[in-house]
């Protein structure tokens, strides 16, 4: 026997059953009865009939007891006179030793004592076998014979008749098929999870006949789960069939009677079986009880020729129907629909380790690429099996060269084949949509799509399609899955191979550089999308004169700059503008629209075609192009341009939603905005040159957002405006204005730079007087405030009215210079901002266990007890303050990113938390610090991995900093399972995005419940010394507010009865906090 025969323990199972036994005993009766009840229950068993058996074991019965599923042995009188039957007998026993495969044995008119221990008329024919054979071979036979014979079975001298013994047998055959899991799919990550959900779904307890749904894109592994059902349940129906890859079957109404015959050859075990007419299923099957899977269908016509009606079936009968397209299940009423959604990270990534490295988990080095691997096929199982197994023993080399090419190269045909013929069965209409998903549209959100396609597409009826058959999702936006639109992008390229102006969508750089520079865009072109980022510094683009002529249908032009790549500038801006330096701005400018600008046009360009879309970062232009006709226009995006105006008169603005100048340095005017009557949106940020608003802004009734953050010089703004739709306003250093403008009652979120004055509005959640130098005590606004941002201001202190009134506040951000205690904070608060409070000595409040951040990055000059009382607080989120070494109570400790914590059986659960701490070296300027941690196992790979951020601010940290967090020991998903308790020690590894330099020690508790009800302890201690501090606090005011008394003889009474209320008000203050403490 082969070592392949004995550890294949992965082989696929043909076969329910494979029966050994003796000939001349059985084969005319006892087996004959056997069999014919093993197929009308629905049992496959192999058959041997026709094969010739000589003195071995031939390979076609090695390979069919090992793709059997129950392995039955029938010991008759002559079963040992047989060497075959030995040797049959030998493999068998292996098989079960080895893949765990159930053994029956049947003990047909012989004593099991007698085969037990070779004695008796079977012992004789035993002996009589072994006597031409060696002793070893001998002794296999003879501890085989022993093994298996004391397996329970079923003994014919027990029964009154074999008929009754045939039916248990059967009966128990049945169970040991529903008990023993085909182990074809132990390797399928998630399956478990989606058959748990699918039992639920087909409700076997019921005698009903039910048609379910198994619904997903293509390569999501409907096929696989669906294999799999069917091999678990296929046992348990008298008659079952899968029909695979149905797709295309349906070509005309000759197609009918052949799917029908395939059908019914399947589940009749009868090859070819002929039918004469479409009544044959109905006909042949309603009184069976049946299991069957339709697998990929896409044609309604496939259901109602196969599985019209539920009265074609017997009671009990199940129908699984596989498809990308739910349009189909619903014309079909088959409302119990289960969809299969994409896998979440940590499965897509074991996904592709199981493909490319033959285990769960990444090989050590491969990390970074395997991650890298599983972002590109966007965690579709079907790209990661496929480049998995492409990569599978390649080099760490030939991976990177491998990969650098994946992006660039076309679909695999392996993939492309299975996601091309979605595509190819969409209308027209539908096709065009998904094209321009896929090249424009990408994550956008729905409403923006269908404004700015409402003229030539159905947006609403079209998505609906595309969901349907599973080629987008919308969750508000619009998803299409990576692989799915580098296939829609492979089609627009082969519209026209050699010739890129004849194509409907221009989308990479050198192809859109030798259009506009050769001037050879056709009508075809409908859409042109360049991220200016990809043109390296070595190359340039200029625009012809008549670049834009010949694109006469033109409708989406999108110029712009990756957003990643100017978050680093665009931060390093923005706090140089926090600090004063107003032509922080002009670094970069300089670079855009200089004689070094990547793409330069024409000052006299003649023509642009009517866009919807208008969006060009680092427009070069000091005007628009002559004739350029807006009133199609839908969305104007130019920020970052060099226009100095846009259009000149009253035009025709009907379908403009948006305009987007924002840090337009050179705009000196806006146009006459009359006729955009709906527009939304207005964005005008730090557009330095901008003197004022013009008055036709009194017309905007739809607009929702005004911004114009930075507009240093504006002066003027349009008095008695009341725009009822505006519910933002963002006007934060606009340094002329000297008091905020009376837009509307409604605004809801609002950002200044002045002193606010008469701004109590009602709907105001949201405020900002960020950098507000001279605002020194708290506004009076609206107590329906849920957000406020009093950063930088000379605020010194939370008023007790705050925290009274206060009650739906939940972010706060209190980093003023001149606040030097803290002793209030509204117990809604879940996040708060004290970064840059150098004074702060000390705070005096705790906070609840739901909040979710306080940083206190810079208060350098916190005492021991605040920095403890901080520390030591139970709260859900992360904690930043400073400080110079690890706390006590990190019982783990160690210097750099890493630590590795042993760990004893019983101390831990799926539920087990951490608590981690990391010391933190100076760092400059950086707004937010992404922390990660990941935890591994002992060889075994990463457990867990937990992503946090440290919430820094514009100003160098001027000493070391603690950052502390807390998560789960284990994923959320294994709260529901047991956890692997023979881990021994976990290590967790400590990373900063951009600063792991920065982390010079860490620790980490393990927490209990014992440990948090300690912690909680501890900071219960310490409220009630915080009690009595505010009480000692409060009556020192008292007492001073006393003395103050007896000093106003000279000022007025009203002056007298204020001073005596705040004394009453402060000793009802002291009764209550004394009642409650019970001080």
């Amino acid at each position: 026997m082969s070592s392949s025969s004995a550890s294949s323990s992965s082989h696929m199972k043909i076969y329910d059953v494979f029966t050994s036994f003796h000939g001349a005993d059985v084969r005319q009766g006892f087996l004959s009865h056997l069999h014919t009840h093993f197929e009308s229950k629905a049992i496959t068993t192999f058959n041997d009939q026709g094969m010739e058996r000589g003195q071995t074991i031939k390979p076609e019965l090695d390979k069919a007891i090992r793709e059997s599923r129950v392995l039955i042995v029938v010991f008759s009188k002559d079963y040992a006179s047989s060497s075959w039957c030995l040797d049959e007998l030998v493999e068998i026993f292996n098989c079960k030793e080895a893949q765990g495969q159930t053994v029956i044995p049947i003990f047909y008119k012989v004593d099991p004592s007698d085969v037990k221990k070779q004695r008796g008329d079977f012992g004789r024919a035993f002996e009589k076998t072994c006597e031409e054979k060696s002793e070893k071979v001998k002794q296999t036979w003879s501890k085989v014979l022993a093994d298996v014979a004391t397996i329970a079975g079923e003994h014919s001298l027990n029964w009154p008749n074999e008929a009754e013994m045939i039916q248990k047998i059967a009966t128990n055959v049945l169970e040991k098929l529903n008990d023993t899991p085909s182990s074809d799919f132990e390797d399928k990550v998630g399956l478990e999870a989606h058959l748990r959900n699918l039992y639920s779904l087909l409700d076997l307890e019921s005698d009903d006949v039910k048609m379910i749904g198994i619904w997903g894109p293509a390569g999501i592994g409907k096929t696989t789960i669906a294999e799999a059902l069917y091999s678990q349940l296929s046992s348990s129906f008298k008659l079952s069939c899968f029909m695979e890859n149905l797709k295309g079957s349906y070509k005309s109404n000759e197609s009918k009677l052949s799917l029908q015959s395939q059908l019914l050859s399947k589940i009749m075990n009868q090859k070819d079986l002929r039918v004469n007419h479409l009544g044959a299923i109905k006909a042949r099957l309603q009184d069976q009880r049946v299991l069957i899977v339709l697998d990929d269908v896409d044609n309604l016509k496939q259901l109602e020729v196969l599985a019209k009606e539920l009265s074609w079936f017997g009671s009990g009968s199940r129908i699984i129907v596989t498809t990308e397209d739910k349009k189909i299940l619903k014309a079909h009423e088959i409302n119990d629909v289960y969809h299969v959604d994409f896998p979440s990270k940590e499965d897509a990534l074991e996904i592709f380790c199981r493909s490319a490295f033959k285990q769960r988990s990444v090989l050590d080095g491969f990390e970074e690429l395997a991650n890298k691997v599983a972002e590109f096929c966007g965690n579709l199982p079907l790209g990661l099996c496929v480049v998995g197994s492409s990569l599978r023993g390649e080099s760490k080399d030939e991976w990177e060269h491998q990969l650098s090419g994946i992006e660039t190269s076309s679909l695999d045909r392996e993939i492309e084949d299975v996601l091309r013929v979605g595509y190819d069965r969409l209308l027209k209409e539908d096709k065009s949509l998904f094209l321009h998903i896929a090249c424009f549209f990408n994550n956008d959100n729905v409403d923006h799509v269908s404004s700015l396609l409402a003229d030539t597409h159905d947006v609403k009826n079209g998505l609906k399609t595309l969901v349907e058959k599973s080629l987008v999702h919308t969750h508000g936006s619009i998803v299409m899955h990576y692989l799915l639109q580098k296939l829609g992008r492979q089609i627009v390229v082969e519209q026209s191979d050699d010739e890129p102006g004849k194509r409907q969508f221009l989308l990479e750089f050198k192809e859109i550089r030798d259009v506009l520079e050769k001037e050879t865009g056709t009508g075809s072109v409908i859409g042109i999308s360049l991220d200016k980022s990809t043109i390296g510094n070595d190359h340039h683009v200029s625009v012809g004169k008549r670049a834009f002529e010949g694109m006469r249908n033109l409708r989406l032009l999108r110029i712009y700059e990756n957003p990643d790549h100017l978050v680093e500038e665009g931060m390093g801006m923005l706090m140089d503008f926090c600090a004063g330096k107003v032509d922080a701005f002009s670094k970069i400018y300089k670079s855009r629209f200089g004689a070094e600008a990547k793409l330069q046009i024409p000052e006299d360009m003649e023509y642009l075609s009517p866009l919807t879309l208008f969006h060009w970062d680092f427009y070069p232009g000091k005007s628009l192009p002559p004739g350029f006709q807006p009133d199609r226009l839908v969305e104007l995006h130019m920020p970052s341009s060099n226009l100095e105006k846009l259009w000149g008169g009253i035009e025709r603005l009907p379908n403009l939603k948006s305009i987007d100048l924002n840090r337009s340095h050179s705009l000196k005017e806006i146009p006459n905005l009359l006729n955009a009557t709906n527009l939304e949106k207005l964005n005008l940020e730090y557009c330095l040159s901008l003197v004022e608003l013009p008055s036709s802004i009194r017309n905007l009734h739809k607009l929702k957002k005004l911004k114009m953050d930075g507009c240093k010089k504006l002066l003027v703004i349009p008095t008695n405006i009341n725009l009822a739709s505006l519910e933002e306003v963002e006007m934060w250093n606009c340094y002329q204005l000297r008091s905020f403008p009376d837009f509307s009652t409604n605004i809801r979120k609002l950002r200044i730079g002045v002193i606010p004055t008469n701004i109590n509005l009602p709907s105001l959640e949201v405020f900002s007087v960020n950098c507000c130098s001279r605002l020194a005590s708290f506004p009076d606004i609206s107590s329906n405030i849920t957000k406020l941002n009093l950063g930088n201001t000379k605020i010194k202190d939370i008023p007790t009215s705050v925290v009274r009134c206060w009650s739906r506040l939940e972010w706060l951000d209190i980093g003023s210079r001149s606040i030097k205690r803290l002793t209030h904070v509204p117990p809604s608060v879940r996040m708060l901002h004290a970064n840059g409070c150098v004074s702060l000595k000390r705070v005096c409040c705790s906070f609840p266990n739901e909040t979710k951040r306080l940083s206190f990055y810079n208060c350098i000059q916190l005492d021991e007890e605040s920095r403890r009382r901080i520390i030591q607080q139970s709260i859900q989120g992360e904690i930043l303050l400073p400080g110079k070494e690890i706390p006590a109570e990190f019982t783990h400790k160690a210097t750099g990113k890493s630590i590795t914590i042993p760990l004893a059986s019983g101390t831990f659960s799926a539920s087990s938390r951490f608590k981690a701490c990391i010391l933190l070296s100076p760092i400059e300027k950086c707004l937010s610090l992404d922390i990660s941690c990941r935890l591994r196992s002992k060889g075994d790979g990463t457990i867990h991995s937990v992503s946090t951020a440290a919430w820094l601010s514009d100003m160098p940290s001027f000493s070391e900093h603690l950052f502390i967090f807390s998560g789960d020991l284990f994923p959320q998903q294994n709260r529901c399972h047991e956890v692997d308790v023979t881990i021994s020690e976990i290590t967790f590894e400590f990373s900063g995005e951009k600063h792991d330099d920065k982390i010079i020690e860490c620790g980490v508790e393990i927490m209990t419940e014992e440990d948090e009800g300690s912690s909680s302890s501890q900071v219960d201690n310490l409220e009630t010394e915080s009690n009595r501090s505010q009480v000692d606090t409060l009556e020192t005011e008292i007492s001073r507010s006393q003395v103050d008394n007896f000093e106003i003889e000279s000022s007025s009474s009203s002056e007298w009865t204020t001073k005596v209320e705040a004394t009453t008000q402060m000793e009802t203050e002291i009764k209550t906090m004394k009642q409650k403490t019970g001080l």
